[in-house]
């Protein structure tokens, strides 16, 4: 006699994995220089002039905002640059577009952060498997049995962007550039968190380099 077995159903649900190099990465200084004329703690309770230079104003005004608390963190006092129109963009004004409001202003140095996209990811979009087992059949020694195995996908992917900063301080006297420095972040959705350990690890070398 016959006998006949059912498999029972099976739905297992698996998600793709996003950004595999997620986690390896971080916001990190690329560079720096500074002048070996400058001296240390120049700019130690000094008025400095702060601009920032992005494609996006929200960008600009975040970077410019979490600048001027770092300079306020140090002893100093930010001063904000004034608005500026850039007549080549994707390329920085250059200090020498501040030197005159900060020598109104009075500021003895004008620091300019230039943000610029380094990094572009995109994580594959989840999916959904649906496996059912074979039906067997079998009688006396042989068998047979099929399946049958279902991927969809669910939603699309996630772009993901990763920011650059170049940083110069510049004398506003002399108009001569007396420190400069580069970080970049790996791709994250989160810009706010990015722009803030990007300025942290700038004023970082800044530190390092004891300007304040």
């Amino acid at each position: 006699m016959a006998a006949m077995h059912t498999h029972r159903l099976l739905m297992p649900v698996t998600t793709a994995a996003a950004l595999l190099f997620a986690g390896c990465a971080s916001t990190r200084l690329d560079a720096q220089w500074a002048d070996p004329q400058l001296s240390q703690g120049s700019l130690h309770g000094a008025r400095v002039m702060v601009a920032c230079e992005a494609h996006d104003l929200v960008i600009k005004r975040i970077c410019q905002d979490q600048m001027a608390a770092e300079v306020t963190a140090r002893g100093g006092t930010p001063v904000a640059a004034p608005d500026t129109s850039n007549q080549a963009p994707g390329r920085p004004l250059g200090p020498e577009q501040y030197l005159g409001p900060a020598r109104s202003a009075g500021a003895k140095a004008v620091l300019t952060h230039y943000v610029t996209q380094s990094d572009v990811a995109v994580s594959p979009p989840s999916s959904v498997s649906f496996g059912i087992g074979g039906f067997g059949f079998g009688g006396g020694g042989g068998g047979v049995s099929t399946g049958v195995g279902v991927t969809a996908p669910v939603g699309g992917g996630r772009t993901s962007v990763g920011y650059a900063v170049t940083s110069n301080l510049t004398d506003t006297n002399s108009g001569r550039v007396l420190w400069t420095a580069k970080a970049s972040a790996p791709p994250s959705g989160d810009v706010n968190t990015q722009l803030n350990e990007l300025t942290k690890v700038v004023f970082g070398a800044a530190d390092s380099a004891k300007l304040f």
